[in-house]
């Protein structure tokens, strides 16, 4: 990464805002976590590529005007978007049409204006937002992406009508600004962009790696059934905490070098330090929409696209990011939504 690309990732950093609760000193700048993994085991090192990096993204938006579109006779949806500019899935939103959207001769189908960045290979929901100077919790909102938020090549993204009209004009303050990336963001952009009819690779055996640059999977289901990720005292519990402050999760207290465990079977989907304020960070999806996220670590010992069961090592407690002590930052999501731990773990007595 160059000087210019530091610079905007050290700012993103500092920038970001989370729920994570408590907060810590201002000076505190803890080293980053180790990532464990063996190369023997794996058969390569695994590559440190920015999760929101996977292919560089330049900016190739299109203006789209509003109006409508009378439907020809062999007209598909797609080929209706390859026309007009406009997304296929904006223009089925706009129209009503469910899956597999069928639409008809002569059907007049309204056109949604705005500007529209054509997806290519390898692109991720983040970088795309990056390149733009736009939240991507916007983007996923505007043009209703769901999981597994794979984005596919020609995909056409409607951009917020904030998004700066010439991207390459901005700051380094004001891209760092406008780029606070948190777990969201991970979970539902970090996929890069497939072509249309390739499939995701299947996660991966432990302790084997998957290149950042290749979709993964998303695991077919989850009951809803988890464990505790550690053996230690709740600090901060989940919900507001005065002032504004909210904790998406739990804080519990540790010692140094505790074993943070998976609280159920599923798959990294991400597994570093891009988020300064969790420090060492893991991110596991269980699937149905089921999200594990394990904070503060001070050693990863798992890499992105690899299976996981319930109660298997996926790192060591410590005080990275922005905490004083040892602890574990544990949140559970359900449809990007953190909801209270305590609900869906065991009662301890």
């Amino acid at each position: 990464m160059g000087s210019y690309m530091r610079h905007i990732a050290i700012l993103t950093l500092l920038l970001a805002v989370t729920a994570c609760i408590p907060p810590g000193r201002a000076d505190y700048a803890p080293p980053p976590p180790q990532l464990l993994t063996d190369p023997v085991v794996l058969g390569m090192a695994p590559e440190q590529t920015s999760t929101w990096q996977a292919a560089p993204v330049t900016p190739n938006a299109q203006q789209v005007e509003s109006g409508t579109y009378i439907v020809q006779p062999g007209d598909t949806l797609r080929g209706i978007a390859n026309k007009t500019g406009a997304g296929s899935q904006i223009i089925a939103s706009a129209n009503g049409l469910v899956d597999p959207h069928v639409i008809h001769s002569g059907q007049r189908l309204k056109i949604t204006g705005g500007r529209y960045h054509t997806v290519n290979s390898g692109e991720t929901g983040i970088a795309i937002a990056r390149a733009y100077g736009a939240p991507w919790r916007e983007l996923v909102a505007l043009n209703a992406l769901e999981e597994p938020y794979i984005l596919r090549v020609g995909q056409k993204l409607l951009l917020p009508t904030t998004a700066p009209v010439d991207p390459a004009s901005l700051s380094i303050d004001q891209r760092a600004a406008a780029f606070n990336l948190d777990i969201d963001d991970i979970v539902t952009g970090s996929q890069p962009a497939l072509a249309d009819g390739a499939t995701a690779h299947e996660p991966s055996d432990w302790r084997k790696a998957i290149t950042p640059n290749a979709a993964i999977a998303t695991p077919a289901g989850f009951s809803g059934r988890f464990q505790w990720p550690v053996d230690g005292t709740v600090i901060s519990s989940f919900g507001s905490k005065g002032g504004g402050k909210v904790n998406d999760g739990l804080n519990i207290g540790v010692a140094r070098g505790t074993p943070i465990r998976a609280s159920a079977d599923g798959v990294i989907a991400y597994s570093g330090d891009e988020i300064g304020v969790f420090g060492g960070l893991i991110l596991i999806n269980h699937g149905s929409g089921w999200v594990t996220a394990y904070g503060h670590a001070d050693k990863l010992n798992v890499t992105r696209g690899q299976k996981v069961k319930a109660g298997d090592i996926i790192g060591l407690a410590g005080e990275s990011g922005y905490v004083q002590q040892p602890q574990l930052h544990f949140e559970i999501r359900k449809d990007r939504k953190p909801v209270d731990p305590n609900i869906h773990l065991p009662k301890r007595g």
